[in-house]
């Protein structure tokens, strides 16, 4: 490979370790062309699929600041570069390699920590943040019908409840208003954080160069 596509490729690579929220690095050797394809495609959502060569990875990861790949740089290599949801690609990966046992997970990088196999395994079996966040909505879901049925409650009904408890705050001795308001500051802190999603990258997997050591 010539000096201008060699450097063109460790700034690719680059690129994609510092734009990604993690790498995990794979050997695909043994597994046929349909399978890497059919790998891309089943990660598509959260992460593209690259063959790399190992000594311009090592310089790409070097001038990343990214450390603790270079014993996985052995034979031929591909990574998976994380562009949405981690737990999502970890995943796709360790039931890729449940069904096809060529592929095998050699560690990888989240949030520029080094993995190990059986961290990535860990993070595959976590929920993910889809999960998580329908888990929330659920949760906050049932405060607000409790808070609906008060609003559709007739007006009567209504004074009655709101009544009862000042007559019982009253009792206690304390404000009406203080709790109530910091539960509701609260609840509309979880709901901003909720609305924060993972934008995915559906973008395919292209090889940077042919995998392995350099020749």
């Amino acid at each position: 490979m010539a000096t201008p596509e060699k450097a063109a490729a460790i700034a690719e690579l680059t690129e994609k370790f510092r734009s990604s929220g993690g790498a995990v690095l794979t050997e695909y050797r043994g597994l046929k062309v349909s399978q890497i394809t059919e790998l891309r495609a089943s990660m598509r959502e959260h992460a593209t699929y690259a063959v790399v060569k190992n000594t311009l990875t090592k310089r790409a990861a070097a001038e990343a600041g990214i450390d603790g790949l270079d014993e996985h740089l052995q034979g031929p290599t591909a990574i998976a570069f994380v562009t949405g949801d981690p737990v999502e690609a970890a995943k796709g990966l360790r039931d890729f390699a449940k069904a096809n046992p060529a592929l095998v997970i050699k560690g990888g990088v989240l949030d520029g920590k080094p993995l190990t196999p059986a961290e990535i395994t860990k993070l595959a079996d976590l929920e993910s943040r889809e999960v998580l966040l329908a888990k929330l909505a659920g949760a906050m879901k049932g405060n607000l019908s409790k808070a609906a049925g008060l609003f559709a409650a007739p007006l009567s009904s209504t004074a009655r409840v709101v009544e009862a408890l000042r007559a019982k705050v009253e009792e206690q001795g304390g404000p009406l208003s203080g709790s109530t308001t910091a539960a509701a500051d609260d609840d509309t802190t979880s709901a901003d954080s909720a609305d924060t999603t993972a934008t995915a990258q559906a973008e395919a997997g292209t090889d940077v160069a042919e995998g392995g050591d350099e020749s």
